[in-house]
C-alpha cells in the first residue's frame, strides 16, 4: 500500500516528496524532527496516535532554537497528521516523521535569513530494537552539552554523534549504545532514555545531565508512580552503577520499553527481563493501544467511528 506525505502545503504520494541537493538543512543539519507512533488496535479497528500534542509542542520548541518559523499551531499540526494518517489508511502500527527545516537552496552556515519549510510523512514500522532483551555497550562517543547543541529538542545535527555510537555498538556485536555526558555520567542510548531498577526504585539520569526529556520517559515515570506505587529518582548516574543494577531498560517512542539484559558483557541482574520492567511493559502497551481508559487522553484516534 503506497504512503503519503504532507509536503509544500498539500498531501502527495510519499515517492513525490523530494527536496533539492542544495537544501540548506541537508548541508548543516539545521532541522528539527519528531517521531510519533501510531499503534494499531485490531479489536477496536483503530490507530491511536500517541501523545500527539506533546510531540508537536516539542517540535515547535525546537523550531524556536533554530529560528524556524512555521505558520502552524500545535492543533494545526495534530489535525494535519490525523488527516494524513486517514489518507494512508494503514491497518498496522505506523510511524509519523514530522520535519521542520531550513529550506533555502543556498550554502552558508547560519540560521538567520534562511527560508523554512515543513514536511510530515507516515510509514508502517514495527519494532525499532528488534530483540526481546537488548545487549548494550558504553560508547566512547559522548552526548553534546547544552551549550553545543541543546539536547532538550530533536535537532537533526545532534544525531550524527548518536549514529556513530549506534554503529560502533552494532558492529561490535551489541544491540545498542549507552552514551555518557561530557562529565562522565550516564546520559542515554543512541535513541532512547535509560532507567535502572535499584532496591525497588527507578533511577534515571536527570534532565540536566544533557539528555532528551523523552515523552516515553515521562510516561514511564507516571505509570510507575500511579499504577505500581514506585517512585523514580532523577539524578546523575555513575557508569559503574550500570553494573550494579537489579534491572535496566530503555524507553523511547520508537523503542517503546525495551529490557536490557547485558552491558559490556556483564549480566544485568540474572540476565532475564525483571519483574518491574515486565509490569511497566504490560502497562505501557495497554496504554498506547487505547486499552486503558485512564489514559485515553494520551491517544488520538485516526479513524472516525
Amino acid at each position: 500500500m503506497p504512503s503519503y506525505a504532507y509536503f509544500k502545503n498539500e498531501i502527495i504520494p510519499l515517492a513525490d516528496a523530494k527536496i533539492s541537493v542544495m537544501t540548506s538543512a541537508l548541508h548543516y543539519g539545521t532541522a528539527v524532527f519528531e517521531g510519533i507512533r501510531g499503534n494499531w488496535n485490531a479489536e477496536h479497528k483503530q490507530i491511536y496516535l500517541f501523545r500527539l500534542k506533546e510531540h508537536y509542542q516539542r517540535l515547535l520548541n525546537g523550531c524556536k532554537v533554530l529560528k524556524i518559523k512555521l505558520p502552524y499551531t500545535v492543533d494545526d499540526l495534530c489535525r494535519m497528521t490525523v488527516e494524513l494518517a486517514r489518507k494512508c489508511a494503514f491497518e498496522k502500527d505506523i510511524y509519523v516523521r514530522p520535519l521542520a527545516y531550513k529550506s533555502s537552496e543556498a550554502l552558508g552556515v547560519r540560521v538567520h535569513d534562511v527560508s523554512d519549510d515543513y514536511v510530515v510523512f507516515i510509514i508502517p514500522w514495527g519494532r525499532y530494537l528488534d530483540v526481546e532483551k537488548a545487549r548494550c555497550t558504553v560508547s566512547s562517543w559522548q552526548c553534546p552539552t547544552d551549550n553545543s547543541i541543546p539536547p532538550q529538542v530533536k535537532i537533526m545535527g545532534h544525531y550524527a554523534g548518536n549514529a556513530l555510537a549506534k554503529s560502533d555498538a552494532v558492529e561490535n556485536g551489541f544491540d545498542e549504545a549507552i552514551m555518557l555526558s561530557a562529565d562522565g555520567y550516564v546520559a542515554q542510548g543512541s535513541g532512547e532514555n535509560i532507567f535502572l531498577v535499584r532496591d525497588g526504585k527507578l533511577v534515571t539520569p536527570a534532565t540536566y545531565n544533557h539528555i532528551l526529556p523523552g515523552i516515553t520517559r515521562d510516561c514511564t515515570i507516571r505509570l510507575a508512580k500511579n499504577e505500581l506505587g514506585i517512585e523514580t529518582v532523577e539524578r546523575p548516574v555513575n557508569r559503574a552503577e550500570l553494573f550494579f543494577a537489579d534491572e535496566c531498560f530503555m524507553t523511547g517512542t520508537a523503542a517503546h520499553i525495551t529490557p536490557v539484559s547485558e552491558i559490556d558483557h556483564r549480566l544485568v541482574g540474572d540476565g532475564e527481563v525483571g519483574e518491574i520492567t515486565r509490569k511497566l511493559q504490560e502497562l505501557y502497551f495497554a496504554v498506547i493501544k487505547g486499552d486503558n481508559p485512564k489514559y485515553l487522553d494520551w491517544c488520538t484516534p485516526v479513524y472516525p467511528k
